[in-house]
């Protein structure tokens, strides 16, 4: 059996009838820009994740840089970030001229390490970015005291996270200020690049919405310089009628969880992740752990298995951070598990015949790659 690492045509038919009325509204009205929709599912993102604001934009990259931006993050400051997360929390630092101190992060969890934050702490630093990795909630509730005692800011990067909690609270509400990306694959897709940033503070709500506006809140008066990151429109409708669905749809991803872990449990070589203690996860990767990690994932595709790796290779070991000095061997436990980590197929669609073959897949492949 062939089986997709994602299905966005699933979760696109579901919800096809109820977007596409507005979208030949929208071509007919050409109301292609802000407008009633993108208002009211800022509105509705809010109520959903606990916040006073949700300002939506251009894509989640610019959410981290704005963000940072909001809380006063300048060029040459320090953001202190995991070394096992996606570029773009990097670059978001990097746009604005500031350096990404990269720390690693846990051996359970594969989340920042509060005490290598710590540790990484100079009178230099701004700010933290705890990234919900994989659809977890980072121990925020652990970096407060640290972001306390140093007055630096928490920038939660929750791209990943749409519905994850902790016992501290829903992802995206924990910190000062929040980011998150709708790319079409995550828990909360749209049709295309979109973001949000998410507060309670509303100064930083407006200074986002003016930045991200050309520094304009009234047309043609400038206030600052800023850039061009807006929530099309036309995204708007789809991640209304995403959104109306998300608490099913990360059940879904649950049970498909606990499915892999029990038929995963008794396989020799295969290490299944665990939840942290408070988290109710929303498993936007399901990410096992094997060794000869490369063999595997060729004998997955070879058998039609859509297994994916997120992400093979660490931060600080990428060309384009070669400028920050980090060398192999600094970030042990982060480098360890980008040789082994490996994602499954993880989506609210995936059936329990398809888990199955992947699972079979997953036994033989591991067993031919051990001897």
């Amino acid at each position: 059996m062939s089986v997709p690492f994602l299905d966005l045509a699933a979760q696109s038919a579901e919800i096809a009838d109820e977007v596409l009325p507005t979208w030949q509204e929208q071509l007919l009205s050409a109301g292609f820009v802000g407008g009633s929709e993108v208002a009211a599912f800022e509105s509705e993102y809010a109520a959903y994740i606990g916040t006073r604001h949700v300002v939506g934009v251009g894509n989640g990259t610019d959410a981290v840089e704005l963000a940072l931006r909001a809380v006063g993050v300048r060029a040459g400051d320090e953001v202190v970030i995991p070394a096992n997360t996606f570029i773009a929390t990097a670059e978001a630092a990097s746009r604005i001229g500031a350096v990404p101190v990269l720390v690693d992060v846990d051996a359970e969890h594969l989340l920042i390490d509060p005490a290598a934050v710590e540790a990484a702490v100079t009178e230099r630093t701004r700010a933290v970015v705890p990234v919900h990795l994989y659809g977890q909630t980072a121990p925020v509730e652990d970096l407060r005291p640290i972001a306390n005692r140093h007055g630096l800011a928490i920038v939660e990067d929750a791209a990943q996270s749409q519905g994850a909690s902790s016992s501290a609270g829903m992802a995206g509400a924990l910190g000062r200020v929040a980011a998150t990306s709708f790319y079409p694959g995550k828990n909360l897709g749209a049709a295309g690049d979109a973001g949000a940033v998410l507060t309670n503070d509303p100064e930083v709500a407006a200074f986002v919405r003016n930045v991200a506006a050309h520094g304009s809140t009234t047309k043609y008066v400038h206030d600052r310089v800023g850039f061009n990151s807006r929530l099309d429109a036309v995204q708007a409708p789809v991640l209304r009628a995403k959104l109306r669905r998300l608490d099913g749809w990360n059940k879904a991803r649950r049970i498909a969880a606990d499915r892999y872990a029990e038929l995963l449990a008794d396989v020799p070589g295969v290490r299944v992740p665990t939840s942290r203690a408070g988290n109710e996860d929303v498993w936007h990767l399901y990410v096992v752990q094997v060794e000869e990690r490369d063999l595997v994932l060729a004998e997955l595709h070879q058998a039609g298995i859509g297994a994916a790796l997120h992400y093979p290779t660490p931060l600080h070991l990428t060309a384009a951070y070669a400028h920050l000095g980090y060398t192999a061997g600094q970030f042990p436990v982060t480098e360890a598990a980008a040789g082994r980590i490996l994602s499954l197929p993880m989506f609210p669609h995936l059936r329990e015949e398809q888990q199955v073959a992947v699972a079979d897949a997953l036994t033989a492949a591991v067993g031919r790659g051990a001897r």
